[in-house]
C-alpha cells in the first residue's frame, strides 16, 4: 500500500481497497477526540489552507473543524471574489497556488472548473485535497459516505447501493469509482438528461463496476440497502456561484424518496445518505425515520477529515 504522507487526494479512481480501510482505521483511532469535543496536538505545528472558489457549508467547515481538533492552524478564503482570482486580474490557478504553497502545509480546494484541483497540485509543492471540482469528483464527501456505511452496516461488501439524482454530480462519480473496490451492486436512477455520460460508462465498465440503470425509484427501492441521494433540481456546478431567482421546479415523483415510500416499499434496515443541501427530493419528515443517517454524516465528516489530514501530513502511517 502506498504511503499517504505528502500525497494529493484528487480522485477515488486510484484508491485501492486497502487504502480505503486504512483511512477508516485511522478515523476510528481519532474518533474519541471529536466525540468528546476535545483537541489533540497531533498537528500543532501544521497549517491547513482552504481555497474555496464555490460556496460550501459542510465541506469547508468540516475540514477546518478537523484541523482544529488536531491542534493545527487554519487560514484561507471562502469567496474567490475577495481574491485576485475573482476580481479584475482573474489570477490563474498556476500563479495562485504557486504562491499559496508557501502559506500552509496542505491545501483544500473547491472549484467550479473540473480538473482545477489537479492543476493546482501541479504547481503546489504541498499536498492538495480535492473538495469538489465542477462536475468532476468529490472524494472527501464519498470517503465520509463510505465510512458512515461501514459504521452502520459493519461492511461495504454484499450491499446494494441505490443512487438517486443527477448522475452528472461529482459525488455520483466518486462513489461509483469507489464501488469498483467492493463486492457491491449499484442501481442508478436519474432523469434522462442527467444520466451517466457515455464516456463515464466506459470508465465504469473498465473498472468492472456492477451497476444497472432504472427509471423510477419506486420500482427498485425495495432492493436497496443504501439509498444515496442528490437533488435533480440543481444549481450549475460549472459556475462559481448561482443565486436563486424566482421559483424552482419540483422534483418528479420518480426521484423522490418520501416517508410513505419508505414505509410501503423500503427494507426496514435500509439507510439514507445525502450530502446536502437538499431540495424536495427528500422531504423533512424523513428525518424522523429509522432510515435517516445524513445527520450522523456531519459528525463522521469531521472524523474522516481528521484521518486524512493526519495521514497526509505524516502524523499517522
Amino acid at each position: 500500500m502506498r504511503s499517504f504522507a505528502g500525497r494529493d487526494i484528487l480522485s477515488l479512481k486510484d484508491f485501492s481497497r486497502d487504502e480505503f480501510f486504512r483511512v477508516f482505521q485511522v478515523a476510528d483511532d481519532l474518533r474519541p477526540f471529536a466525540r468528546d469535543r476535545r483537541n489533540s496536538d497531533l498537528l500543532k505545528n501544521k497549517t491547513l489552507l482552504t481555497a474555496f472558489y464555490q460556496p460550501s457549508t459542510r465541506t469547508r467547515l468540516s475540514h477546518e473543524a478537523a484541523m482544529h481538533r488536531l491542534g493545527g492552524q487554519v487560514l484561507g478564503f471562502s469567496d474567490s471574489k475577495m481574491t485576485r482570482a475573482g476580481d479584475f486580474y482573474q489570477e490563474s490557478i498556476k500563479d495562485t497556488f504557486h504562491m499559496l504553497e508557501y502559506y500552509a502545509d496542505v491545501i483544500a480546494i473547491r472549484h467550479f472548473q473540473q480538473g482545477a484541483p489537479a492543476e493546482a497540485a501541479k504547481w503546489a509543492s504541498v499536498p492538495v485535497i480535492n473538495c469538489g471540482d465542477g462536475w468532476g469528483e468529490h472524494p472527501t464527501q464519498v470517503l465520509t459516505d463510505l465510512y458512515t456505511i461501514l459504521l452502520e452496516k459493519g461492511t461495504l461488501d454484499g450491499l446494494t447501493y441505490l443512487l438517486v439524482g443527477d448522475m452528472r454530480m461529482r459525488t455520483m462519480h466518486s462513489i461509483l469509482y469507489a464501488l469498483s473496490q467492493f463486492d457491491a451492486r449499484a442501481i442508478v436512477v436519474g432523469p434522462p438528461d442527467m444520466s451517466l455520460l457515455p464516456e463515464f460508462k466506459v470508465e465504469l465498465d473498465e473498472l468492472n463496476v456492477d451497476y444497472v440503470e432504472a427509471g423510477d425509484v419506486r420500482d427498485v427501492i425495495n432492493e436497496a440497502d443504501i439509498i444515496y441521494m442528490e437533488p435533480v433540481v440543481q444549481a450549475d456546478y460549472t459556475a462559481s456561484r448561482q443565486e436563486r431567482t424566482g421559483t424552482t421546479g419540483l422534483t418528479p415523483p420518480e426521484y423522490v424518496v418520501s416517508r410513505q415510500l419508505l414505509r410501503e416499499k423500503a427494507k426496514r434496515s435500509s439507510i439514507i445518505l445525502h450530502s446536502l443541501p437538499r431540495m424536495d427530493e427528500l422531504p423533512a419528515d424523513v428525518d424522523a425515520t429509522r432510515h435517516q443517517r445524513y445527520w450522523a454524516e456531519a459528525f463522521n465528516g469531521v472524523v474522516l477529515k481528521m484521518s486524512l489530514l493526519s495521514l497526509i501530513l505524516g502524523a499517522a502511517e
